[in-house]
This record gives C-alpha cells, sequence and structure tokens, in this order.
C-alpha cells in the first residue's frame, strides 16, 4: 500500500462521519443520503443509512461506490431507484469526466439493482451474479412494489432491468490503470453475494457478505453456518488491508470480523445452547443478544435473527 493511500485511509477509518440509524438524511440536496467521498486515491463510496429503507433515505441505505480507472469508471450497485442511480451519476460527473463503464451489482436485492433502469439507459453494461439474476428475474417485481410503497413519487421511472452480463465464480475486468476481480466466494448473506477485489490497492469492496455498524440481517433459509464458513476462508484469505461494507463506512477487516463472524458465532451458540435444554422456538427470540445492543437495526432485526437461526439449527 502506497503511503499516501495508507494515510488517507487510515484518517478514513480513524474519523468517519457520524453512523446512526436516526439521522433522517445527511446529503438533503440530493437524493443520495451522504455525498460519496474518496477513501483512497480514484474509490469514493456514498456512505447509505444504516436504518432500513425509508421515503426520508430515498432507498439509499447501503453503499454505492466507484472507481475512476483513468480510461472509464466502474460504478458497485446500480441504487434502490432510477432518480437515486442518477444522483450518483451526478456526483460523479463532478469527479471525472470519463464515462461509466460498467455497473455491478453486489446481489439482487433492490437497492443493490433497481437503479439499474437508470444506468441501462445510459447504455451502460450491468454484471451480477447468476444467482443474483435469477433473484431478480424471480422476485423483481416483488421488490420494486416493495419500493414503490416507501419512495411514493421517488420511485418514477423505476422498473426491473436484468443485468445484461453475468459470471460464476470471477470475472477479471482490466480498465485503465486498475484491475477488478470480481467474485462470488461462497454462500452467505444472500444468492448471488459479489465482492470486488482490487489487490493492487489491498480493498474489497465487499458487499453484504461483511457488516460492522448494523446487525446483519439473516433471512429466511438462510445458512449462518455457510456465511461463516465463506467469511472465515476465502473472504478472510484475500487478506484485504481495507473493506468498504455493504452498509457502514469503510474500515478494516477486523471490525468486520467482529461484526459478522463475531456475531452470528455468538448468535449460533447462544441458539444452540437454547436447543440442548429442550428450548422451543417462541422461546428462542429472546436469547441474550445485548452484547450487540450498539448495532443499528438491533430492534428491528435481533429477534427475528434468532428465530431464523433457531429453524436453521434444529435440523443441523
Amino acid at each position: 500500500m502506497k503511503p499516501i493511500f495508507a494515510a488517507l485511509a487510515a484518517a478514513a477509518i480513524a474519523a468517519p462521519a457520524l453512523a446512526s440509524e436516526d439521522i433522517a438524511d445527511q446529503y438533503p440536496q440530493s437524493e443520495l443520503y451522504s455525498k460519496p467521498y474518496e477513501f483512497i486515491p480514484h474509490v469514493y463510496s456514498a456512505i447509505g443509512a444504516t436504518a432500513p429503507p425509508t421515503y426520508e433515505n430515498s432507498g439509499h441505505n447501503n453503499n454505492l461506490s466507484f472507481v475512476v480507472t483513468g480510461d472509464g469508471v466502474v460504478v458497485i450497485n446500480g441504487g434502490a431507484s432510477y432518480r437515486l442511480a442518477r444522483a450518483l451519476h451526478d456526483e460523479i460527473k463532478a469527479v471525472t469526466d470519463q464515462p461509466v463503464k460498467l455497473v455491478i451489482n453486489e446481489n439482487g436485492q433492490g437497492h443493490a439493482m433497481l437503479g439499474n433502469s437508470y444506468w441501462a439507459g445510459q447504455g451502460v453494461d450491468i454484471l451480477a451474479h447468476e444467482d443474483a439474476i435469477h433473484e431478480i428475474e424471480e422476485e423483481g417485481d416483488f421488490i420494486l412494489q416493495s419500493m414503490q410503497g416507501y419512495n411514493k413519487d421517488k420511485a418514477e421511472g423505476t422498473s426491473v432491468v436484468i443485468p445484461n452480463l453475468s459470471f460464476e465464480d470471477e470475472k477479471i475486468v482490466e480498465m485503465g490503470d486498475v484491475t477488478f476481480h470480481i467474485l462470488h466466494l461462497g454462500p452467505a448473506h444472500g444468492p448471488g453475494d459479489t465482492q470486488v477485489w482490487i489487490p493492487q490497492w489491498d480493498i474489497v469492496i465487499a458487499g453484504d457478505i461483511a457488516f460492522h455498524e448494523r446487525m446483519p440481517p439473516i433471512f429466511a433459509g438462510a445458512c449462518t453456518s455457510c456465511w461463516i464458513e465463506t467469511f472465515d476462508g476465502p473472504f478472510t484469505e484475500l487478506g484485504a488491508t481495507y473493506v468498504i461494507p455493504g452498509h457502514g463506512h469503510p474500515t478494516n477487516m477486523e471490525s468486520v470480523t467482529i461484526g459478522t463472524t463475531g456475531y452470528l458465532k455468538d448468535l449460533r451458540a447462544k441458539i444452540g445452547e437454547h436447543i440442548d435444554n429442550g428450548g422451543e422456538l417462541s422461546d428462542a427470540y429472546y436469547v441474550d443478544q445485548s452484547r450487540w445492543k450498539h448495532l443499528d437495526t438491533y430492534e428491528e432485526l435481533a429477534t427475528k435473527n434468532a428465530g431464523r437461526v433457531f429453524e436453521e439449527m434444529e435440523w443441523e
């Protein structure tokens, strides 16, 4: 890591802007929740709210990142709506004259892909993992309706657009001075989880495999043991110095390890003990998760997560 990279990234990690789900909007002059900032040279991220999607945050509750390569821009995450993607593009144009040449959806969730409708209209290629594309094909209309419900007039112009490019395990993209390793390392948070690894800068734009400022959501049918195995294995083995997670400020591996597998292992241990003692699902919701109460979305997710891990572990 070049000294200027290390100095800038260390400063960003040490003194990030306040992350709180209680802040409705940090950038009211834009559809974006926050203004993109340069984490290390050439790598920018607009940090989303650590709250659920709302009209006030315009559905910008994940990180929308972009990399300026010298021969074009790569955007990571399409955004939660046409208008949100357009707002991000406005910020990109203020940074560089280079055109956006590729958009990567980190998964098939709405905040990663509903903005595809804007980018496709700009003639930009859109890439996603084949499992994420399947999710978009199967669930896209439902996801769009959900976004329209909270976003109201801000949903104008948004439609479901399937990525035109797919990959299975790894796709290498060389653009300008940058080599991107676009990876699916294994099952984790959801179908088609995608990580963007830039080894020359020791940085991974991790997507939803990694959390640290908000509680990881565990979806129905998720395999948390698989998530732990993927995280502790190939994800950790990348050896990244810097991490831009799917939600929350850029940080390092130690922080996301505590916030992700630290949490998952602790919850699995509590649920395992509960099952060993003959406990039922109705009581599993209330296992002690107070250690994680500082995480945003704790109130929304803690009991749901406990119930879903119980349903997973009772058959293990």
